[in-house]
């Protein structure tokens, strides 16, 4: 088993010229990065980490914009034998206030030694961190004088072993500032050498990504694994594809993309926002994979994304699942590539009442459900109950897991690491159940509504929500609110329309309410129908619960306050 810096060490000695990643920009040319330049860029940071008194095994938090500067300092901490984190910007979505208290928690807990950010976002970070903090330097990109000369083996990460850790992980949250998942070099490499084996990755391959390199999907798939295997990746900016998701088939077009990670809203926001007049010359016939991953996946996605850009070269066949979290580094299953991922048709209100995935009785509603795939090699799944026994196929529980590249723990979190494992078991939070070997995710644990004694899973209401016209996919949100007279929690589903008439938003909602009614287990009373972009969203594009509930409750507290008495 290696570590991080070795492998660069190999890839540059054996291919330099050869092209790691190929950045680009919204208002520039694309900029190909070789391993040559990639290395003289780590090297620069390194050493200024070294210049700095950062010593190896300490935290540096990196809060960069997308760039050769965010490439150079995560590489070059590891070259140093620091740990590098990288943590979302500041931007407009985000409160100020909010993001500077997250970090300052996440500065406690964390303990990091330095910060590296830009010039513009300093005084953000000062404002952030308290005097008395770990943080002993605030680092600023303008500050590294590059060398062409390097010598690999005064790093002292060449000096790190296999079982150390090399670099932190934080979960999604409103900004990302969560628990940070630490993970070792050996536990990244082998997640690596399984998953690469489950796509058949190869150095013809040509991954393209707009993904953030602050959650698992974008850093181990969209970073990591095509650098440290010697794959070509196209990287841009996060901020670019919202802004213009039509780039994404024009770097597949053009590069000739073979793999792609998505997450499940992309495929409906590409299949609803992209025109044809943008892609009139797009050829998407090279795409062999684009994996849905990091929520539950809908079937009644990929037919959206597939209809509309079929026309463009895209084989229905490519498009593909997984189910993966930063604990186990990133993949924990992967569909089969070249084949269609397993699609079963299951009675709905069983799978919603009685939480058992069977086949549909005589005239009783069905609903669809997409397989994440398989296990990839070398991790083990079972399902459990609530008092942690295992459950049989088709019934549905917690999904727990079993991998030789699971987390070291959650850092300076031993009372979170304990927690999160029972019986040698990592217990995922999220609820599935497996069928013929496949596994299926249908939602979290922590975002359950218990109505009447009966568990309501917010996926399966929003799933719902969905069908009806009018509604925006991916952009409805159910949660409870405690009812004290009931003594029981309510349902409320916010769903986003294109439409600012009240007459019509009442109709919208009337036909949710009935249609959820009928089709669930529960009595659906409080509905709201929104314009665009009421819904707020993580920072890796999954629906914020906990923030949108927050928002629905403050509104309705100024709604009242506002009624006459």
């Amino acid at each position: 088993m290696t570590i991080f810096p070795e492998r660069l060490k190999t890839l540059h000695s054996q291919t330099p010229d050869r092209v790691a990643v190929i950045l680009q920009f919204s208002t520039r040319d694309d900029l190909p990065v070789t391993y040559a330049r990639l290395l003289r860029g780590a090297n620069a940071y390194a050493r200024l980490l070294a210049r700095e008194g950062i010593q190896p095994g300490e935290v540096a938090i990196l809060i960069l914009q997308h760039g050769e500067d965010l490439v150079y300092a995560f590489w070059g901490a590891v070259l140093h034998g620091a740990i590098p984190s990288i943590m979302p910007f500041l931007t407009e979505k985000l409160s100020p206030e909010r993001y500077r208290a997250d970090l300052s928690a996440l500065v406690a807990v964390t303990k990091p030694a330095a910060i590296i950010t830009y010039p513009e976002f300093a005084r953000d970070v000062q404002l952030s961190v308290n005097p008395d903090s770990s943080v002993r330097k605030v680092i600023l990109s303008g500050q590294v004088d590059e060398q062409s000369f390097f010598d690999f083996d005064s790093h002292a990460g060449f000096h790190r072993s296999p079982e150390d850790i090399v670099l932190l992980q934080h979960s999604s949250g409103t900004t990302g500032l969560q628990k940070g998942v630490a993970l070792s070099h050996q536990a990244v490499f082998n997640q690596l050498d399984a998953y690469s084996k489950s796509l058949s990755l190869n150095t013809s391959d040509v991954i393209v990504s707009w993904l953030p390199l602050y959650h698992d999907m974008g850093l181990i798939a969209g970073f990591l694994m095509p650098i440290l295997s010697g794959v070509p990746l196209v990287l841009m900016s996060p901020f670019d594809w919202v802004r213009a998701p039509y780039r994404l088939m024009h770097s597949v077009s053009k590069y000739h993309g073979t793999l792609t990670w998505l997450p499940n809203f992309a495929y409906n926001f590409c299949a609803q926002k992209i025109r044809d007049r943008h892609i009139e010359s797009v050829d998407l016939s090279s795409w062999r994979a684009v994996i849905n991953c990091s929520e539950p996946v809908r079937w009644e996605s990929h037919q959206a994304f597939h209809e509309k850009f079929k026309s463009y070269g895209l084989k229905f066949e490519a498009l593909q699942t997984s189910y993966a979290m930063a604990e186990n580094v990133f993949g924990v299953t992967q569909s089969r590539l070249g084949s269609e991922p397993v699609v079963e048709e299951i009675d709905r209100e069983a799978f919603m009442v009685e939480r058992v995935a069977k086949a549909p009785q005589d005239g009783r509603p069905a609903m669809k459900m997409m397989s994440s795939g398989r296990p990839i090699s070398n991790t083990r799944i079972k399902i459990l109950d609530e008092s942690g026994k295992e459950v049989p196929e088709r019934v549905v529980g917690e999904v727990a897991l079993q991998s030789d590249c699971m987390l070291t723990g959650y850092y300076n979190r031993p009372d979170l690491s304990k927690k999160a494992f029972h019986d040698d078991w990592y217990l995922t939070g999220d609820y599935g159940y497996i069928s013929n070997g496949e596994v299926f995710i249908s939602g979290r644990k922590k975002d359950m509504i218990i109505v009447g004694g009966k568990n309501i899973y917010p996926q399966d209401l929003e799933s719902l929500s969905y069908e009806v016209k009018g509604v925006h996919a991916g952009r409805s949100v159910a949660f409870g609110i405690f009812d004290e007279s009931q003594g029981t929690e309510e349902v409320v589903i916010i769903a986003e329309a294109d439409t600012d008439d009240e007459e019509k938003c009442k109709h919208i909602a009337e036909a949710i309410r009935q249609h959820v009614t009928k089709n669930s287990a529960i009595t659906l009373r409080h509905v709201k129908v929104v314009g665009p972009k009421w819904i707020l969203k993580t920072s890796s594009g999954k629906t914020a619960r906990s923030a949108n509930k927050e928002k629905f409750l403050k509104e309705l507290g100024e709604s009242n306050k506002k009624q006459p008495v």
